[in-house]
């Protein structure tokens, strides 16, 4: 069975929850555990959190889930790549699966609404990655 952390971002939480629910429930029907949940205030913080997960030896894999929308400035596309930069640096540096189920930027709350099965998604990715990389040894 593979054992998934989990990172929720509580900003946008109307959509994060959904998102939430589809990853908890994508893990169930594939047989995938999660064995810790982490509640961070948005996206920019959950590489600190994912890097947490990826650290622990019963965690095959994490997965983050978060809601960036557009506003009347740049700052959406900066948390963007700034979250999905050190997502990426959390993978590599941990040799653990970090699957980016963070919608956004640049996306209305009604396009927000619409992509909560990313949250399923991302448990897809990082279960397909985890099988991947056993074949790979």
């Amino acid at each position: 069975m593979v054992a998934l952390g989990l990172v929720v971002a509580r900003f946008n939480r109307e959509v994060t929850e959904q998102m939430e629910e589809a990853a908890r429930d994508a893990a169930a029907e594939a047989g995938a555990d999660v064995v810790e949940a982490l509640s961070v205030p948005g996206a920019y913080d959950a590489p600190l959190a994912a890097d947490r997960l990826a650290r622990r030896d019963d965690v095959d894999a994490v997965v983050v889930v978060g809601a960036i929308h557009g506003g009347d400035t740049d700052h959406d596309q900066v948390i963007g790549h700034a979250a999905a930069r050190g997502l990426t640096d959390v993978s590599l540096k941990r040799d653990t699966p970090v699957a980016l189920g963070v919608t956004g930027p640049g996306m209305s709350m009604d396009e927000a609404r619409a992509r909560v099965d990313y949250g399923a998604r991302a448990v897809e990715s990082a279960l397909a990655l985890v099988d991947e990389l056993e074949v790979a040894e």
